[in-house]
């Protein structure tokens, strides 16, 4: 079984400069705004191999819905935000998108039909390079509201930047992805087989799985509010995507941008936490 790390998640919010702006006043880099040929649009924060994309509906979107085994990624993401703003999918690495979706079957986990497209990425010097992806898309049985598929980058090479994975405050790379779910053992073999990782440790706190890049923690909400200081209501019994954990970043350097920004933070076991309710969904996290 193949192991597969983080490559992405994805960050639904309705205002996507406003989303991006609060990213900037947080020390990130934030790559300018992208369009998907179906009209969602994006703004990016790359790290490590791993980056941030926040995603929101674009004027005059035409998007096709899902029907039969073809999943619509914007489809998706436009009913998602109709209830909420947040993280609304995770996404892992691929090396070989015809292997993920045999593995998915293989596993037992429902799989769709291969979807591709391209784009243009605009480069920090104002050019543009052609950017492609394959998507491979399955579901977790147990988890009806966040979405799940890995990512092959066809051009790498025009994809990452050197300049754009350069940031103010510090931060180099993914440290972790925190879902909270009422009973987390019920979804472990759904992500052992998203992974490709069998190997987990389970606490009293929850499950946590290493990836090649990245840790993913499952965990209760009594747990992530002891950790992090945070309350999360899982509307109905929905497991949520609720923090990302960065590693390298300068803590006292974020901690004053974040009161010269007036953004509100808390200081927990886990880190500097800027809660979701002051970042369109989604708890930022700098140990």
């Amino acid at each position: 079984m193949t192991a597969r790390g983080f490559d992405h998640l994805v960050w639904a919010v309705e205002d996507l400069d406003a989303a991006a702006a609060g990213l900037e006043a947080l020390g990130f880099t934030v790559t300018p705004r992208a369009r998907h040929p179906w009209g969602t649009e994006n703004r990016l924060v790359q790290l490590d191999g791993f980056f941030l994309e926040l995603l929101a509906i674009g004027e005059g979107a035409d998007i096709p819905e899902a029907k039969g085994d073809v999943f619509s990624f914007g489809a998706f993401n436009r009913d998602f935000l109709k209830e909420r703003q947040g993280g609304s999918m995770l996404v892992l690495e691929s090396k070989d998108p015809a292997a993920d979706r045999a593995a998915f079957a293989h596993a037992g986990l429902p799989v769709f039909a291969p979807f591709s497209f391209e784009r243009e990425q605009v480069l920090p010097d104002g050019g543009t390079r052609k950017v492609g992806f394959d998507l491979t898309f399955t579901r977790d049985p147990g988890d009806a509201g966040n979405g799940f598929f890995t990512c092959f980058h066809r051009f790498p090479e025009n994809f990452w930047s050197a300049a754009y994975q350069s940031h103010r405050n510090g931060v180099r790379a993914l440290k972790s992805v925190v879902v909270v779910c009422e009973e987390p053992a019920m979804h472990h073999i759904f992500y052992s087989a998203f992974t490709g990782e069998r190997e987990m440790r389970a606490t009293s706190l929850g499950i946590t799985i290493t990836t090649p890049r990245g840790e993913l923690k499952l965990m209760p909400p009594s747990a992530y509010e002891r950790l992090f200081g945070e309350t999360v209501t899982l509307a109905n019994a929905q497991p949520r995507i609720s923090a990302v954990v960065f590693s390298g970043g300068d803590r006292l350097r974020i901690e004053a941008d974040c009161r010269k920004a007036g953004l509100e933070t808390r200081s927990s076991p886990e880190g500097l936490v800027v809660p979701s309710s002051a970042t369109a969904g989604l708890s930022l996290v700098f140990p």
